[in-house]
């Protein structure tokens, strides 16, 4: 299959599964009172977003199960031991503490957009947004006990959770002990990204796993399938965040730049000698459009974007290689094309 043809069919896919998810999150959260509070918390759900998270989850569920995609209700899908399990909640639960975790980096970093309108914090207020994302956060949980799979089962999914919501924010509290402190190396960073993005690639892939009954050893692949292609994740945002334009990426271009956060690349670039603090100086305002072309090329000619692209790749492979647990099947061979597919996007 070409990467075009790849590519359509992964995009149709994820927006098949993007709009059943969506139709999931209007019965699962719900505009009740206090309205302002919850209009507040599904703001970003209304900006869109391609529910990369639960559509990897239902995959993989079908991957388990061995189903042809698509073709089985979610709401109940078969387990192991003949009774079903309802993967839609699940899938609805790990969205929002995605967008638990966005509400909150764009409070600490500051930021004015995602995903092409106005932040929270900037659309309502700081204290809104807080509540919003607090009340994501502790939504999640209660729409995992919706699965209803048997209370094993139920339990190890809610650890699950809770496990990687603390991942994620440690993996923040290293992000931003990194603005703080000194030059980080390259293995230092990877296990930041492995915290605070990757883990819930994990978590999507491996819950179905847990839910449906199926063997530890499924489990443990498929959480660091989604890990792998996570931090693969991560670092292709890395690389957008300079190469695409701001109306691409929905925020303003080289704001990682601006912001003087540690990616991949300017991790690589200090070490290749680049003086990664004096490429973009003074306050945001002050920083123009040109100022970030000459520092992407700078960073382009250190090597360290080809770098990044690369390491990206190679996660990914990785990552494929774990999906030999799971039988040939086209949700298998499905979940390896949104692998390449994720280091390939261009938004």
């Amino acid at each position: 299959m070409t990467g075009g043809a790849r590519d359509r069919r992964v995009n149709r896919a994820i927006e098949e599964r993007r709009d059943r998810v969506n139709e999931a999150i209007d019965d699962e959260l719900p505009v009740e009172p206090p309205e302002r509070l919850y209009e507040a918390a599904r703001y970003l759900l209304e900006a869109g977003g391609k529910r990369l998270r639960p559509a990897m989850l239902l995959m993989a569920g079908e991957a388990i199960a061995d189903v042809p995609p698509g073709s089985t209700d979610y709401r109940s899908f078969p387990d192991r031991q003949g009774g079903s399990v309802d993967l839609m909640v699940a899938a609805v639960s790990v969205e929002i503490v995605h967008l638990f975790t966005l509400i909150h980096d764009d409070i600490m970093d500051e930021d004015d957009l995602r995903r092409g309108v106005p932040a929270v914090h900037r659309a309502y207020d700081t204290k809104t947004a807080i509540l919003a994302g607090d009340t994501l956060y502790s939504k999640a949980f209660e729409v995992m006990l919706r699965t209803g799979a048997p209370d094993d089962r139920s339990v190890r999914a809610l650890d699950s959770l809770a496990r990687t919501c603390t991942e994620i924010c440690e993996g923040q509290a290293m992000d931003i002990g990194f603005e703080e402190g000194d030059a980080v190396g390259v293995s230092e960073y990877l296990s930041m990204i492995e915290r605070k993005t990757a883990v819930l690639y994990g978590a999507a892939a491996a819950l179905p796993a847990v839910l449906l009954g199926t063997d530890e050893s499924v489990r443990r692949a498929l959480y660091q399938y989604g890990v792998d292609v996570g931090r693969g994740f991560q670092i292709q945002d890395d690389v957008l965040d300079l190469v695409m334009s701001s109306d691409a990426i929905g925020k303003r271009r080289g704001s990682d730049l601006i912001e003087g956060k540690q990616t991949l690349i300017t991790v690589h670039a200090r070490e290749a000698g680049v003086d990664v603090d004096g490429l973009v100086e003074g306050a945001a305002e002050a920083v123009s459009d040109a100022d970030i072309e000459a520092a992407v090329a700078t960073l382009d000619e250190a090597g360290s974007i080809d770098y990044a692209r690369e390491t990206a790749r190679e996660f990914v492979e990785s990552g494929k290689a774990e999906l030999e647990v799971l039988p040939d099947n086209d949700a298998k061979d499905l979940l390896a094309d949104v692998a390449d597919y994720l280091i390939e996007r261009d938004h």
